[in-house]
């Protein structure tokens, strides 16, 4: 290809939901050069327009959700637009069946695979199909290397197979302290209200730390639950539920610790807002938060529902606003340097050009994988 052609991508997503994956491919694609010509695909025109919102101007299609239309849509579609590259981005690791087989299929387009979630399957025939699928892209991509590791290991493909490029998100400025005492502090939480999240383990925590108030962004089937855990422990006065908020990051001057008490993780975008906003977090050992909150230095770290160690760490930050502050900070500046969006769209750019320039790989043979 020449340099001067420009790199046809299709951006694709089956997602008919609006989260973390989708938020950052709209800011991957909100930032790409002009070198790339991007074409929007998915199959729900919220999610399309939601991610596209930034590059109105973009061409976008929606194609069928499910069924022999679907697939013959798909491939009718990749073959007719004629890409160099088609990027999956997926929220979970067997997502995306139909438009990866499509993509497949095409014997000179380049595919990615963007893994959003590093997830297992118990379900045989749907880890055979994912495996299966993983094996014969171009790039394999995780949100982190935890995130690669484990998707390598979840599904045997081979070690340093999967990338790790994490999710970035836009540099703005950095949301002023607050003047808090030293024996009260306002936390934030933000995420959908299911187990994965763990927002029952904060609550439980509060319930045994005294002038603790906390506020959780997000909605999801667990709110009612959750609403009366709150009332149970009798700290209904001290948590509060506002929902789905469109830019949480307008919220975060009103608290002074950010709490991620997640059970699965893969790279939360919500996090790295938290750090440039220069408030210290709470995060627990999970997926690959660990490669940006570094224990004692840009946060605190505990393990995955273990209320103790967060009732530790909530009383450790309540009573020293120093550390706090110089947690707040050096969390800032480490993810100046390595998350955000610039950096992901660089990253991706360049690994766009050298599929470009390569032979895609074979399509009905594996070689042997790495160790």
């Amino acid at each position: 290809m020449s340099r001067d052609t420009p790199i046809k991508v299709i951006a694709y997503t089956d997602s008919q939901g609006i989260g973390g994956a989708e938020i950052s491919l709209g800011h991957l694609i909100s930032t790409a050069g002009s070198e790339f010509e991007i074409t929007i695909v998915g199959v729900s025109a919220e999610v399309v327009n939601a991610i596209a919102q930034h590059r109105p101007d973009l061409p976008k299609i929606i194609l069928p959700a499910s069924g022999i239309n679907s697939f013959l849509a798909h491939y009718r579609t990749f073959q007719r637009l004629q890409p160099h590259i088609i990027h999956c981005n997926l929220c979970s690791p067997w997502a995306g069946a139909t438009g990866l087989t499509a993509a497949l299929l095409l014997p000179d387009v380049r595919v990615v695979q963007v893994n959003q979630l590093p997830l297992r399957t118990t379900h045989l025939p749907l880890w055979l199909r994912t495996r299966m699928l993983s094996l014969r892209v171009d790039a394999q991509v995780a949100v982190g290397v935890a995130s690669a590791r484990r998707m390598e290991d979840f599904f045997a493909l081979g070690r340093d197979s999967v990338l790790s490029i994490p999710n970035g998100v836009p540099d703005l400025a950095p949301v002023p302290p607050l003047p808090s005492t030293h024996d009260r502090i306002t936390v934030a939480s933000v995420g959908r209200l299911d187990a994965m999240k763990a927002h029952d383990v904060l609550i439980r925590a509060i319930a045994q730390v005294d002038n603790v108030h906390a506020f959780i962004l997000g909605d999801g089937d667990l709110r009612q639950t959750l609403t009366e855990l709150a009332h149970q422990l009798d700290v209904s006065d001290r948590v509060r539920f506002y929902g789905w908020v469109d830019h949480p990051r307008t919220h975060l001057a009103n608290c002074d610790v950010f709490v991620m008490p997640s059970r699965s993780e893969g790279f939360p975008l919500a996090m790295v807002e938290a750090m440039l906003a220069a408030r210290p977090i709470i995060a627990t050992r999970v997926g690959s938060m660990p490669e940006a909150i570094i224990d004692g230095q840009t946060g605190l770290l505990i393990e995955k529902n273990d209320v103790d160690g967060l009732v530790a760490a909530l009383r450790e930050l309540r009573d020293r606003p120093a550390l706090r502050y110089q947690l707040g900070q050096q969390a800032r500046d480490r993810a100046l340097a390595h998350f955000t969006v610039q950096s992901m769209t660089a990253q991706y750019e360049a690994l766009w050009r050298t599929l470009s320039q390569r032979p895609p790989v074979s399509r009905g043979w594996v070689g042997r994988l790495k160790d």
